[in-house]
């Protein structure tokens, strides 16, 4: 009988790539990973991963059997999906994730509604940037993920996932009040060449969109300050210490001391809800996405 959680750890190597990558994405250490691997090895009777250089890489007898971990694990997923299907109740437990600020600007209101409608349902939430959020819907950790991505520069998503979509979201530039371009109806990105920006991590997809949006404008950014949380963000603004974008979602409320003007070009980033599209049919699914949508709708 083959162990379904080793089945899980084979499936995170094969799609990470790395022990390392694939104790990340579970969330173990790499010598569990390494121990799982090597009590599926005793299991199967065969070799399933080979040296390479400093790595390993699956031998032939460990890519047909991440094949077929790959797609038992999906049709757990489905079995599952269906049985709650074909209860047709809304029970059971629901893992959500949602960046910082369509956390504080949907999740309220959203997780609120499916709480008083839903009392079997079991709600466990928490703040993700959308990489991440993705990542967790793939490997299971996370039923729902709310991510986003920009007018011009979209998120690439894995096969095997599905999205709804919740709200475009209006951005502007939040700058401090005695700021030369303050009391401007609309402003252009260009117009900010020589003041430093309050930004997200190096790394975080909403920081890569800011420097490419810039730099495809003939700016190279002033990066003063970093800060994952917007409230954060606009504080340090607040403080005189730079400008940053300001998305409407979740912002309120704005600080003293800060204002925000609209961007001629009309910035909007894209708020939308992914799952596993073998989850497709549970009812707690498609709650989660209806309540989501509403509050998208109250928010915009």
């Amino acid at each position: 009988m083959l162990n379904l959680e080793r089945l899980r750890t084979l499936d995170a190597l094969a799609r990470h790539g790395s022990v390392s990558g694939a104790a990340e994405g579970l969330h173990i250490t790499t010598s569990a990973v390494s121990q799982q691997l090597s009590k599926l090895e005793r299991e199967v009777g065969q070799q399933l991963l080979a040296k390479n250089g400093r790595g390993v890489r699956l031998t032939d007898a460990g890519r047909l059997l991440a094949e077929h971990a790959a797609r038992i694990l999906s049709q757990v997923e489905l079995a599952q999906s269906d049985l709650e299907a074909q209860r047709g109740q809304v029970v059971g437990e629901l893992r959500l994730s949602a960046f910082p600020t369509a956390a504080r600007g949907l999740f309220p209101r959203a997780l609120a509604e499916l709480r008083e409608q839903h009392p079997a349902l079991r709600l466990r939430s928490c703040e993700l940037e959308p990489e991440l959020g993705i990542a967790g819907v793939v490997r299971g950790d996370l039923d729902l993920a709310v991510v986003l991505d920009w007018y011009n520069k979209p998120m690439a998503l894995p096969d095997g996932l599905v999205k709804a979509s919740i709200l475009d979201d209006p951005a502007e530039v939040a700058m401090p009040v005695a700021h030369r371009l303050a009391a401007r109806e609309e402003v252009d990105l260009a117009e900010f060449a020589d003041d430093e920006w309050i930004t997200w991590g190096e790394g975080e997809f909403c920081h890569e969109w800011l420097m490419f949006t810039l730099r495809s404008k003939g700016v190279e950014p002033i990066v003063g300050h970093r800060a994952a949380e917007n409230h954060t963000q606009l504080a340090l603004v607040a403080a005189g210490l730079g400008v940053c974008i300001a998305p409407v979602l979740g912002r309120r409320p704005v600080p003293a001391g800060v204002v925000t003007v609209p961007l001629r070009q009309r910035v909007r980033r894209h708020v939308y809800v992914v799952w596993r599209a073998d989850a497709d049919r549970r009812p707690s699914i498609r709650a989660a996405v209806q309540a989501l949508r509403a509050a998208g709708e109250s928010a915009g």
